[in-house]
């Protein structure tokens, strides 16, 4: 068998483990996010990082929510980590951007972050300082998802198939995840170009 082909059944694999109940509740939460004009925080550090940028254009455009990630703001960023440090570099962004009860949290991690390991632990503060604005949390993670897992609202874990392929599993299914939602008929609110530029059917 050749990578190619393991790594895509692998893929195939993983599809068929994907607790699917878990996307539709969030699917159901994002709509009642949308309906009460709350916002979508997207958390993610490293390849993580670049799918929450992409999912916000996503959610912004074809789903019409208010949607950030403190990532795309290098500049404060880098301040925020030269000056108060890594770990609080999205609880403080999220402080500023005066999250609410509305808000939702969105984390896009391999792990899921974990203090104990000192693993993403910006992930970690920033979901504490949700759980005391009563902010929701949602998240697509990889392993056993780490803390987003344990006090998510719903929470997708991308099933470990073949434990040397986690990282890219996780963060390709990430995208999967999304643009599920952003393609769900309970979240889509604007076509997307290329469906809108199929050609109809010539006349008779």
């Amino acid at each position: 068998m050749s990578y190619a082909e393991q790594h895509m059944r692998e893929a195939v694999d993983i599809i068929g483990k994907m607790d699917l109940t878990q996307i539709e509740k969030m699917a159901d939460l994002l709509a009642g996010v949308k309906a009460d004009g709350g916002r979508i925080f997207f958390l993610g550090v490293g390849g993580s990082a670049g799918n929450c940028s992409h999912a916000v254009n996503d959610f912004r455009k074809i789903v019409g929510i208010e949607s950030y990630a403190p990532t795309d703001n290098v500049s404060e960023l880098t301040a925020r980590t030269n000056d108060e440090g890594w770990a609080t570099i999205f609880v403080e962004w999220l402080k500023i951007s005066k999250l609410k009860l509305a808000d939702v949290l969105f984390v896009f991690s391999v792990g899921g972050g974990n203090l104990e390991k000192n693993i993403s632990p910006n992930l970690v503060t920033a979901l504490q300082y949700a759980k005391t604005v009563g902010s929701k949390v949602v998240g697509v993670v990889g392993r056993d998802g780490g803390y987003t897992a344990q006090v998510a609202d719903a929470c997708v874990i991308v099933p470990v198939v073949n434990p040397d392929n986690i990282t890219p599993h996780s963060e390709a299914f990430q995208a999967v995840v999304w643009h599920l939602l952003v393609s769900h008929p309970k979240l889509k609110a604007n076509q997307t170009k290329w469906e809108s530029a199929v050609a109809a059917p010539a006349a008779r």
